[in-house]
């Protein structure tokens, strides 16, 4: 591999340079979704029913995940034709100045219905950014790795959604400490504002890393291909099904615990909002330390089999956790979130961009990890709030109907996952059969 010519110096620039801007990606992503149910339905779109209001609020949350497929296609069609580096430098500024200007944007009350229109056309080019981001932070580490670490490396930008959740959930908490009329009026908007740092310190170290042995050895043979989707659809079918698949439980889960149990929380269990925060923010900080260490065992167990038990616990965890989270006692609370999310959901998330990554050969793969990942996420994440909130209501006000579907995505995805197993158990074994 090109990767053992490669310093330790080098590689950790590479690292760092993909964790960091997947850090602020995802950051500047989740902010919105957290502040989504708790002050853009009061703000953006007040109504005399506050079910519509918080509706309306998860749907701009949920135009953001169907933006990001078409973010993929754009971003992945330029990496696999001119580079994983420069892509992942435009992806950084789209994002950071579609968030800057959220933070920035007047109120309903101050623009009328202007100010909801707004709103959502930066969350369309949220979308777009964080769409195309993805997939070009996690080319850029599996393609640096040596075979037997690319599990554990392309699990590094994958940490960047427990810290930029972490930094999200964390700085509204904080915001959230102020009354209720300083929050609404401009506290919430701090964290939006200060992205522009973080942006800034991200493009410094992205222009400083070079571009993937890989994908330099691709080119200077001149094997790319003209249209990248078009080949990714022609010779690949079987495993963007697969892919989208194993996707499933990873969206629902996630939007479930991370933007849904806050609303969950604050609205029908009557919590304070700061500690529904909290709760969300201690489960990312453990996930942190447990997405590198599947990335790792799926180096020994298998990625197949890693994510499909994973899966499996999931669906065993969510019942247990919103059965402790409904009582309202703090502290079950905080076991009923940290455990399954903060833990047990890592042995997905950690292997995945490498078992994404193992579906596709180099010529296409930025396209097609970028589209397994992002067209998926419209159903397995985008509109999650909203079924959820729906399944609540229809459940009359319990979350038992929402832990059924959490199953369903669960069983879903495992089955997706074995399946892989057999196709891709060995990362080269997947572009030697199909390419």
């Amino acid at each position: 591999m090109a990767s053992s010519t490669l310093s330790d110096r080098d590689l950790r620039r590479v690292v760092a340079a993909s964790l960091i801007g997947a850090t602020i990606e995802w950051y500047d992503f989740f902010l919105y979704g957290t502040v989504a149910g708790i002050v853009f339905n009061k703000l953006y779109f007040p109504a005399k029913d506050p079910l519509i209001s918080i509706l309306l609020a998860y749907t701009t949350f949920a135009v953001g995940f169907l933006a990001r497929p078409l973010g993929g296609v754009i971003f992945g069609h330029f990496g696999d034709r001119i580079g994983r580096k420069s892509m992942l430098v435009l992806t950084l500024m789209v994002m950071g100045v579609a968030t800057v200007l959220i933070g920035l944007l007047p109120t309903y009350q101050q623009i009328g219905v202007a100010a909801p229109i707004l709103l959502l056309v930066l969350r369309v080019l949220q979308g777009i950014g964080l769409g195309g981001e993805w997939g070009g932070a996690v080319s850029m580490t599996y393609e640096y790795a040596t075979e037997d670490k690319r599990g554990l490396y392309a699990s590094f930008p994958q940490i960047g959604l427990s810290i930029g959740l972490c930094l999200s959930a964390g700085i509204v908490a904080l915001a959230s400490s102020l009354p209720e009329d300083q929050f609404l009026a401009w506290g919430w908007r701090v964290g939006f504002l200060i992205s522009i740092v973080l942006v800034i310190v991200g493009l410094y170290i992205r222009l400083r890393i070079m571009e993937t042995p890989e994908f330099t050895r691709l080119k200077a043979q001149g094997q790319e291909v003209r249209i990248p989707f078009m080949s990714m659809l022609r010779e690949y079918p079987r495993n963007i099904l697969l892919g989208m698949g194993a996707r499933y439980i990873d969206g629902v889960f996630f939007n479930v615990f991370a933007v849904f149990s806050i609303a969950y929380l604050v609205n029908t269990v009557h919590i304070n909002r700061t500690t529904a925060l909290w709760g969300v923010f201690a489960s990312a900080l453990v996930m942190i330390a447990f997405i590198p260490l599947f990335g790792h065992l799926s180096d020994k167990w298998g990625r197949g089999k890693t994510y499909a038990i994973g899966s499996i616990l999931l669906a065993i965890s969510v019942f247990p956790a919103f059965w402790l989270m409904s009582g309202g006692n703090i502290v079950a609370i905080f076991i009923g979130m940290v455990i399954p999310f903060g833990l047990v959901y890592a042995m997905c998330y950690g292997p995945e961009a490498a078992l994404f990554c193992d579906l596709f050969d180099a010529r296409v793969r930025y396209t097609g990890i970028s589209f397994v990942y992002q067209f998926s996420g419209i159903f397995a994440s985008g509109i999650t709030p909203i079924v959820a909130t729906y399944l609540m209501a229809a459940n009359g006000n319990q979350p038992w109907y929402l832990c059924a579907y959490v199953v369903f995505a669960a069983l879903v995805s495992a089955a997706s996952a074995a399946a892989i197993k057999g196709t891709a158990s060995h990362p080269s074994s997947v572009a030697v059969a199909t390419a």
